[in-house]
């Protein structure tokens, strides 16, 4: 498995970090009641933070030093019962945000997962499924401590310090300049730290989908890998993907880290500001204990919001990047999507016309060039041709997997982008050479092809393609459970049960994509009947190399380079000793 594959990073798209955040934060709108109630409890919370250091200058001040106990008392009885209110509204905000956030984060990974089913294939060609499921787990969990703490902890903080900075020059203006006197190299200090920490966590972020895609497909091809005892290679690529991923979470953590220690540095330096201006400025005569205290309590309250503040700041640093990932592909639009004036496609008979069809996957080296054909209404059609030629490119484009960029396929006269895609593939039905089976029943897995089937119709479906007689050999049958794939089944006996969902849709339109490459000749005699059974009244579009599979087709399209160089049934291409007659030698010159 070779690492350059995951060398190179996805692209990154440039987006403003405030408009990344409002677009995050507008997800709290739907939840205006919960957030007005949060906010209360929050104002209520900071109003209490902000009367203490009043509350500690009133009881030095005007009762201790007036030896007035009695009243000193009923003081702290106010101040406790104020302060365990607080405490009990702080407990009740974090519940109240906890689970807002959860609710958002399942909408946005509802979203995120709704949006990729829409995107076609090319969006999945160019990416590893390592990579977008990173994005749907990773990214998304990555953003739960930045909504929350935004109201938990950044709007309560930041209330605070412009209260704590107003009441401060209001009681003693030169004492409060005193105080926040290494605000400007603190500013200066996180304006450096923001400029190189957001493209440090870009990378981080990066490099955590490489090594999430390696794993997935690593683990995917196991077989393969063990096969060809390639685990050394695999490793040693496994231990560079971790060595890129750790370096970047140092280089983006260095700057984070150094950004505390400027906050106690420029805290202790404002302290001692405060308490030289006090005590030798101004002197105790000008400035009262309790006030002298009362500010060493504000400071502590402006400086800690500001701790808070950046590491909250670091969060979002590190965090947003995933924000942007989720978005990037959110806004990701699929180029194969319905026209706004699209109709549903009505049941239909089964004629296909290609009409002067070229397309290009890149858009330089064309695949199909200037095709053109007309498919009756249950008529089978064989294709044949070399790899790469474009057999499989013709199946895509009837199903619409792909829009092509010049011509037109008509389904029934019915023009493919003037009709609803799912009004199409509802009447399709596509068998591939991949018989890929989901984690679950049999049974579920052969209803897929038609949701509202019966069970009757199920078994039905499995009778036709012989896959009845070894699902009932199986100690469940047809709740018989698999595991991930179809483990614990032959290829043959995946490709029956993928023969069956095929058989249960009733398509009108069937494509079978080397759908019978993988069986073994025995499978193959059991399946050819259930196969003419699957065919009869339908249009179909067979994809062979295994010549002797397609010999009963209506025609045969011999495909090569782009183009439809021979056409015909079984007996007249032979008779013309073409391409298709040096095909079908080469596969049975051996056999008498």
């Amino acid at each position: 498995m070779a690492f350059n594959s995951y060398k190179d990073d996805e692209t990154s798209v440039e987006v403003g970090k405030m408009k990344t955040l409002l677009r995050l934060f507008s997800y709290l709108l739907d939840y205006k009641k919960q957030i007005a109630g949060v906010l209360a409890i929050m104002a209520f919370c900071v109003c209490v933070t902000l009367l203490n250091p009043l509350i500690m200058e009133e009881a030095i001040d005007n009762r201790i030093s007036a030896g007035d106990f009695p009243g000193l008392f009923r003081l702290i009885l106010f101040a406790v019962s104020l302060n365990v209110l607080m405490i009990l509204g702080v407990k009740l905000r974090m519940w109240i945000m906890a689970k807002l956030c959860n609710n958002i984060l399942v909408t946005i990974r509802q979203q995120l997962y709704t949006h990729i089913q829409t995107l076609d294939f090319q969006f999945f060609d160019s990416r590893p499924t390592g990579k977008i499921l990173a994005r749907i787990i990773g990214d998304i969990n990555s953003l739960k401590d930045v909504m929350g703490n935004c109201v938990t902890t950044l709007l309560p903080d930041f209330f605070t310090i412009c209260a704590v900075v107003a009441i401060m020059f209001v009681k003693n203006p030169v004492l409060a300049a005193a105080s926040l006197v290494s605000l400007p190299l603190m500013a200066g200090c996180m304006w450096f730290i923001q400029v190189f920490s957001h493209k440090r966590w870009q990378i981080h972020r990066k490099k955590s989908s490489n090594l999430n895609a390696f794993i997935h497909e690593d683990l995917s091809g196991i077989r393969i890998i063990q096969s060809f005892t390639a685990e050394r290679e695999t490793a040693d690529t496994f231990f560079t993907l971790t060595k890129e991923h750790r370096q970047s979470f140092i280089d983006a953590v260095r700057l984070n880290d150094a950004f505390g220690s400027v906050i106690d540095f420029c805290w202790g330096l404002g302290t001692i500001s405060l308490y030289f201006t006090g005590i030798v400025v101004l002197g105790t005569d000008r400035v009262s204990v309790g006030t002298l205290i009362a500010f060493g309590s504000y400071i502590s309250m402006f400086w800690r919001p500001i701790m808070n503040l950046s590491n909250f700041y670091n969060q979002i640093v590190t965090n947003i990047a995933g924000a942007e990932r989720i978005f990037e592909i959110m806004d990701t639009k699929p180029s194969v999507k319905d026209d706004p004036d699209v109709k549903e496609l009505p049941p239909i008979q089964g004629q296909v016309t290609f009409d002067d069809v070229s397309f290009s996957y890149d858009g330089q080296r064309r695949v199909l060039d200037h095709v053109s054909f007309r498919v009756r209404p249950g008529e089978t059609i064989a294709l044949v041709g070399p790899t790469g030629a474009g057999k499989t490119t013709i199946v895509n484009l009837i199903s619409r997997f792909y829009d092509i960029q010049k011509g037109h396929i008509y389904i029934d006269d019915y023009d493919l982008t003037k009709v609803s895609i799912e009004s199409l593939r509802r009447q399709m039905g596509v068998m591939t050479q991949d018989n890929f089976l989901f984690s679950g029943t049999i049974r579920d897995n052969i209803r897929y092809g038609r949701l509202d089937a019966t069970d009757e119709q199920i078994e039905a479906a499995a009778k036709a393609v012989n896959a009845h007689d070894f699902i009932m050999k199986l100690d469940q049958g047809y709740d018989t459970v698999l595991s991930e794939r179809g483990g614990g089944l032959s290829i043959g006996q995946k490709q029956l049960l993928a023969f069956a969902r095929t058989m249960v849709s009733d398509p009108r339109i069937l494509i079978l994509d080397e759908a019978t490459s993988s069986i073994d000749t025995n499978t193959e005699i059991l399946v050819q009947e259930g196969i003419e059974h699957l065919l009869a009244g339908r249009t179909s579009f067979v994809i062979a190399h295994r010549l002797s599979t397609i010999q009963k087709a209506d025609r045969i399209f011999v495909i090569d380079d782009g183009r439809i160089i021979e056409e015909g049934n079984a007996a007249q291409l032979l008779a013309k000793k073409g391409f298709y007659y040096d095909l079908y030698m080469s596969q049975f010159k051996n056999v008498e």
